[in-house]
């Protein structure tokens, strides 16, 4: 009894480790929205700028991988729009405003990212 217990506390601390080896790395930093202000503020540095630059960026991409899941979503409920969901808000419209939501924030954030990263450049 005791040894298919260490077996199993073996194997799910194994399973773990190899789900924690194949995840992926999380490396884009997060910063509150007083440390991002205070980033902008003292930015100076080709460094910094790049940093920020890098900070909008992961944003971007995290914006972008969430409109991608919302308009799969937003198709998913295209195809139900009678009955109970024809009544407004229809659950298809408020997937649509999300769409649009995360497609704008992509977008701010892409501009705010190539923003800085022309102040790196010139910076040099």
């Amino acid at each position: 009894m005791k040894l298919a217990i260490g077996v199993g506390i073996i194997l799910l601390c194994g399973v773990t480790v190899i789900g924690s080896a194949f995840a992926e790395p999380t490396t884009a930093p997060t910063y509150s929205k007083s440390e991002l202000r205070q980033m902008i503020h003292d930015a100076r540095s080709a460094d910094q700028y790049r940093a920020l630059a890098s900070y909008f960026r992961s944003q971007q991409q995290k914006f972008e991988a969430q409109a991608l899941s919302e308009k799969q979503e937003w198709d998913r409920r295209s195809q139900n729009v009678i009955g109970p969901a024809a009544k407004y808000p229809r659950p298809v419209d408020s997937s649509k405003n999300r769409y649009d939501y995360f497609t704008y924030e992509a977008a701010h954030m892409s501009q705010q990212a190539t923003h800085y990263e022309s102040l790196a450049a010139d910076a040099r």
